[in-house]
């Protein structure tokens, strides 16, 4: 049984952005033969986003909605136009409809870019930045490069970065006009897993030596102030913190982002009987709901079922569209790898995973 107990009406007199937009598609440009970027048309006003966030898409295939997040390549201090890159995937949903049937003119509705793989810049900052990104894990990067060498003049930046052969590198011709711009500020290394017979450069899969040879420079005492960003497959990501905290890396200055495929089935928790449905509450927009979540089924879906207007991307628990603030009561979340630790004890939760493990759960989602 479902019920809806109150409403508490928002009395401020700020009204909130809204969550979604259209954008129109300017231009598509095919950087390999299965990755696409798409710039769209800047919206009144401006677009306003960090470099390293994301846009969620909001698209209907088949007849059904679908929603899928993707990087902003672009950066709102150098590039006029947002865009954002999207890499083909076999089986894959929303990227193969996105590379096949986008095209200028075209209007996509979006939620406003969200994400914690940002950082803060300034022109007085002295920063060696190093970056590892794997395959499509360059797109937020990219964003985050060219804005710290307009930015931060005095910061220099190392990228090593891992892709299948050379035609698979992902703003190759970018990359290498940057390096000619910036020569003592930008320093690359590529490397192939599958290079063909004229590849002259590094082979093979990105390896914990590799990572440590390559920023050894960077641990070593200086006057600048190192940071890094790791983008990409789940196991490189993994590779490269092990191998940066071996160099003596701290975790608080390494950033990752991580890189889902296309949502797979949730697998069922066991952790939580089956049998019981409970109510939550949810501060949606200042507007207080309370509805009963069924047996099995995660906060977001109960809510979504409800007709609340309530944000969401990957509901895999990675792209936190979906964070919530835990007001009261107690919950089971199967997945929480995109909050950080210090979100989670701040008592942040993401809906898309999260089941109310008693009838006191409120939460705040802004």
């Amino acid at each position: 049984m479902r019920f809806n107990l109150f409403k508490k009406k928002n009395t401020g007199s700020e009204k909130k952005e809204a969550t979604y937009l259209t954008l129109r598609i300017r231009e598509t440009v095919r950087e390999t033969p299965d990755t696409l970027t798409v710039y769209f048309e800047q919206p009144e006003p401006f677009l306003d986003y960090k470099p390293g966030q994301f846009l969620t898409l909001i698209l209907e295939i088949e007849g059904k909605q679908e929603r899928r997040s993707y990087s902003l390549c672009t950066s709102p201090f150098v590039d006029p136009f947002p865009g954002i890159t999207v890499k083909r995937l076999k089986g894959g949903l929303v990227s193969n409809h996105i590379n096949e049937h986008f095209h200028p003119g075209k209007r996509v509705t979006v939620m406003r870019p969200i994400g914690n793989f940002v950082s803060d810049y300034h022109s007085q900052n002295k920063r060696l930045y190093g970056m590892v990104a794997g395959g499509s894990g360059i797109t937020p990067i990219m964003g985050i490069i060219k804005t710290v060498l307009v930015n931060e003049p005095q910061s220099g930046i190392h990228l090593l970065y891992c892709s299948r052969s050379e035609e698979m590198i992902i703003f190759k011709d970018a990359i290498e006009n940057l390096q000619e711009k910036y020569p003592n500020r930008l320093r690359v290394w590529h490397q192939l897993s599958q290079p063909g017979p004229a590849w002259g450069g590094a082979c093979g899969r990105m390896d914990k030596e590799t990572i440590k040879s390559f920023f050894s420079d960077l641990t070593q005492p200086r006057e600048f102030d190192p940071k890094f960003f790791v983008c990409g497959p789940e196991g490189m990501m993994a590779t490269a913190k092990t191998a940066l905290g071996e160099l003596g890396i701290s975790e608080q200055t390494i950033l990752s982002e991580s890189f889902y495929l296309e949502k797979e089935a949730s697998e069922p928790n066991d952790d939580l009987p089956e049998l019981l449905s409970r109510p939550v509450t949810i501060v949606l927009e200042g507007e207080e709901h309370a509805f009963e979540v069924e047996a099995g089924k995660t906060i977001l879906e109960a809510g979504l079922e409800e007709g609340l207007d309530m944000p969401y991307s990957c509901q895999s628990g990675l792209c936190t569209a979906c964070r919530g603030k835990l007001l009261s009561g107690e919950v089971s979340m199967s997945e929480d790898a995109g909050l950080s630790e210090k979100e989670i004890a701040e008592g942040f939760i993401l809906c898309c995973s999260t089941k109310p493990a008693n009838s006191e759960v409120k939460v705040n989602i802004e």
